[in-house]
This record gives structure tokens, C-alpha cells and sequence, in this order.
């Protein structure tokens, strides 16, 4: 039995495929790996596909200083379109037009290290009209808070919390300086205590090697992740990464397949980055990924949920709720 056989049986029957093996793994031909990566998933998720939407809740003038975001107040790209937290009102409209498109998941993010302690009220009230007036699911990326404001958030009626790793914890410290890759662990350890399932993954192509993109998966699998958001790093002039080269189709399946041994039963999510794949992921579809964010990004264009959802249909997906 050749070595990708034999790590495909072991990813179904123990799921506890080693750093090693991963980097074997890495090396293996393209087409062998994506195909058993997709048998990987048959077996462990069956044909059920991850969709949600993300909404710019509160834009720009970030303390932060992430060097792949436009966001940040630290570099020449800042948000043109900077705003406060959106009202409840604005929140729910998104809410509400999301849902009418079969999206069944939608998730908050706003920019910042953290929302202030009234800004965590005034978003759980826009959680409770998007629940008591919805179907929708309602995940949020606040930033990293405690404990006492995820169960606040919790009980407004999110069920999902958003905290990317972005990449290793060797690499973090060359992406950002302003919080620590200790600060992110602590969050999502913190979400989940309060009782929210958890969504973390990175950011590729930001000259992390793939030693550090499948550490970040492992530092997830420990974590208990379920959702593992791949973005492909949109170079945006202004930032400092602006002159970085994206990466290819074969570089990003490569990726989704080995993550898909690491955590074989993840929804392993397309999100930015995916429009500048010529097949908007396709490929990446048929290699082991069985989720995405469709619509816009936070501050780059998307692909539509129209468009996503012919794509899902086509290749033999179901839009459903994953990994709850």
C-alpha cells in the first residue's frame, strides 16, 4: 500500500495523522492527494457544504497593525469606507436579505483588538432581533474577548465564534505585533468554556512556509476546531505585504488536502483570497474543502451567493449547517 493509502486509512480510523506524516504528505502528487482527500471527506462529512456570509459590523481605524490587512490605522491602505458598529436595524436587514438567499449562517465581524463593553451590549441586542425575527444562524468575530462577554453573547443567541490563528506560532510574531498568538489560543478557549462552537484557521501566501501552515491546523485539531476558514492572501497595495505573490490553484488544493487529512471530518472554508483562483475553488472543491464564506469580504470583493450556489449544486453538495 502506498504511503498516501496508508495515511488516508489512518486519517478515517484514528484522525490523528502526525506533523510528520503531514509533511510527507505535502510532497506527495498532486492528484493522488487531492483524490483520497476527497474520499477523506465523503467518508467523514458526507455531501453536506458549509455556506455563510460574512457583514463589515465596524469598519477601519484598527489599533491593530496585521500586515495583509487594509483595515489597520498603522498603513497607507485604511479603509475608506471606515465606520462605527452598525445599528441593529442595519444588522438585521443584512440578516434578513442573507436568509432570503438560502444562506444559513451569518457571521458579525468588526474591526478592532476588542469591542468595549457597551458595543458587546449593543451587538447582542442586534443577535437577539436577527434570532427572534430569523432562521438564520448568527456567528460573530468580536475580537479577542473573555469568557463573561462570550456568555453574554451566547445567550443573546450566537452559536458560533469566529477567532482566526492566521498562521503558526514561529510565523505569527512577523504578521503582528499589537496581540499575541497566546491572546487568540486564550480566545477560542474562552468562547468554547462559554459554550460557543468555535472557527479558526489563516491566512496563506504571506511567506509562511508549509511547516507553519500545517502547525496552524495542528494548533486547531488541539484546540477542538471544527471550521477551518483558508484564505488566500489578497495582496492589497498599502499594507506590507502588498508586494507578495499570490498563490496558485495547485499551491491552494496542495493545502486543502493535507488540512483535510489533519482534521478529516472539518468544514474546511474557502474564504478570502478565493475570487482570485480562476475556478473561484472548484478545484479546491473536488480536493477535500467542503465549505466557504460566499458574498463580499470585509474589504474586498466576493463571489455571489447565486453564483455559489450553482457551484455547490453542480458538484453534488447540500447547503446545510455543519459542525455545529
Amino acid at each position: 500500500m502506498c504511503m498516501i493509502q496508508e495515511m488516508k486509512e489512518k486519517a478515517l480510523a484514528t484522525g490523528d495523522i502526525s506533523r510528520e506524516e503531514a509533511l510527507l504528505l505535502a510532497k506527495a502528487p498532486l492528484e493522488e492527494l487531492a483524490e483520497a482527500a476527497e474520499e477523506i471527506r465523503r467518508e467523514k462529512c458526507g455531501q453536506g457544504f458549509d455556506l455563510c456570509t460574512i457583514v463589515n459590523g465596524k469598519c477601519g481605524r484598527c489599533s491593530e497593525d496585521c500586515k495583509y490587512c487594509a483595515q489597520s490605522a498603522h498603513y497607507q491602505a485604511r479603509c475608506t469606507e471606515a465606520h462605527g458598529l452598525l445599528s441593529t436595524e442595519e444588522l438585521l436587514e443584512g440578516a434578513r436579505q442573507n436568509e432570503a438567499k438560502g444562506v444559513l449562517r451569518y457571521s458579525i465581524v468588526t474591526s478592532g483588538k476588542r469591542l468595549a463593553e457597551g458595543e458587546v451590549e449593543q451587538v447582542c441586542e442586534a443577535i437577539r432581533a436577527i434570532r427572534a425575527e430569523t432562521g438564520i444562524q448568527v456567528c460573530v468575530s468580536f475580537g479577542l474577548l473573555a469568557e463573561k462577554q462570550f456568555r453574554k453573547i451566547k445567550e443573546a443567541g450566537a452559536s458560533r465564534v469566529h477567532c482566526n490563528l492566521e498562521s503558526s506560532a514561529r510565523f505569527f510574531p512577523q504578521i503582528c505585533t499589537t496581540h499575541t498568538y497566546e491572546d487568540k489560543i486564550n480566545t477560542l478557549k474562552a468562547a468554547k468554556r462559554a459554550g460557543l462552537s468555535v472557527c479558526s484557521g489563516g491566512i496563506l501566501g504571506m511567506g509562511e512556509t508549509m511547516e507553519d501552515r500545517i502547525d496552524m491546523v495542528l494548533t486547531a485539531r488541539e484546540l477542538g476546531v471544527k471550521s477551518i476558514p483558508v484564505n488566500l492572501l489578497n495582496p492589497i497595495p498599502g499594507t506590507p505585504l502588498e508586494n507578495r505573490k499570490p498563490l496558485t490553484n495547485e499551491e491552494a488544493r496542495r493545502c486543502v488536502a493535507v488540512f483535510r487529512f489533519l482534521i478529516p471530518d472539518a468544514s474546511i472554508r474557502l474564504a478570502g483570497g478565493r475570487g482570485l483562483l480562476g475556478d473561484k475553488g472548484e478545484l479546491c472543491f473536488k480536493s477535500g474543502a467542503n465549505a466557504a464564506i460566499s458574498g463580499d469580504m470585509l474589504t474586498t470583493a466576493g463571489i455571489t451567493v447565486e453564483t455559489d450556489r450553482s457551484l455547490v449544486r453542480n458538484l453534488g453538495f447540500e447547503v446545510k449547517l455543519c459542525n455545529e
